[in-house]
């Protein structure tokens, strides 16, 4: 019988730039102690000490690495781009991250700010679920750098030219086409509903085996987004007459190399670990925060007959 696991040390990482996310944390760390949690906060917290309690020693403050590495469950206090940074260190240390949405739009947060007692309540009787969620990673052929991790995507595009770029397209060692675009997406289930889908891309389910790749403008109208199984190895040969070309992963880090670019793109080994509770499911959040499917015509009373 499988034993469940227990999450008695939480991690704790928020975007400092947000106005007044000290309380957030503040709050949840007091929730935290009364249910009798261990807590670790990232060192970017540091300078907020004073403002969230004068009580918490300094030793449970530590780097994002030591954090990943000793916490059973990391808490993402921020918006969409703080859970990717969060899931993005995490995902190396085969941690579950559990978002707050304390942003924008928050897709990726599994609550909001005012939830917080619900969701320590499922962590403490373990009635959470772990979804995992497949990762891509990219090996840039011919120059000297790591290999590249995304969580939403990995995005090849023209940088600052002002002209189209031309990208050739291999699957598994067979060729497949080559067009001029600005661009291309290459997304995971979990980034179908970021860049991808604003360039047309399909909306994937995010328990669904698979990649799309989204061309960006492309010189074509026969040139649409394609479905791939995830076990397939993508190659992309990408020219430019640019001193450049930009690959981004998930927008956040970003690499210039000079052209022509040979980058080839796989599914991770390591998967993301993403925490879910009763407070909300996928297509919930399609309709409530994309309206997908709403008509909003109807929303608004408005009679157009």
């Amino acid at each position: 019988m499988k034993t469940k696991t227990q999450y008695n040390t939480i991690g704790i990482i928020a975007n400092t730039t947000k106005e007044n996310v000290n309380l957030v944390v503040s709050e949840l760390i007091k929730k935290l102690q009364k249910n009798n949690f261990h807590f670790l906060l990232s060192n970017s917290l540091l300078k907020q000490k004073e403002i969230i309690t004068k009580e918490i020693k300094k030793s449970s403050f530590v780097s994002d690495d030591k954090l990943c590495k000793n916490s059973d469950l990391i808490i993402s206090i921020g918006g969409d781009g703080t859970m990717l940074t969060t899931a993005y260190k995490a995902q190396f240390y085969d941690k579950p991250v559990l978002g707050i949405n304390y942003g924008k739009l928050g897709f990726l947060a599994e609550a909001n700010i005012n939830q917080i007692d619900v969701l320590i309540d499922e962590i403490k009787r373990n009635s959470i679920k772990i979804e995992e969620r497949i990762l891509i990673t990219a090996e840039v052929i011919g120059h000297k750098v790591e290999r590249l991790f995304a969580i939403n995507d990995i995005v090849i595009d023209k940088g600052g030219w002002p002209k189209m770029i031309e990208l050739e397209l291999v699957v598994n060692n067979e060729y497949v086409t080559t067009f001029s675009a600005d661009g291309i997406v290459i997304a995971t289930p979990t980034g179908s509903t970021g860049y991808s889908l604003s360039i047309g891309g399909p909306i994937v389910s995010p328990l669904t085996d698979a990649i799309t790749l989204s061309p960006i403008s492309p010189h074509s109208l026969t040139v649409r987004p394609i479905v791939l199984p995830s076990n397939q190895e993508i190659l992309i040969k990408a020219d430019s007459l640019h001193k450049e070309i930009l690959v981004n992963c998930d927008g956040q880090r970003v690499f210039a190399f000079s052209p022509p670019l040979k980058i080839k793109i796989t599914k991770s080994k390591r998967s993301l670990k993403l925490v879910r509770t009763s407070l909300t499911s996928y297509f919930e959040t399609l309709r409530s925060k994309l309206l997908w499917g709403i008509d909003l015509r109807k929303r608004s009373g408005n009679n157009l007959e």
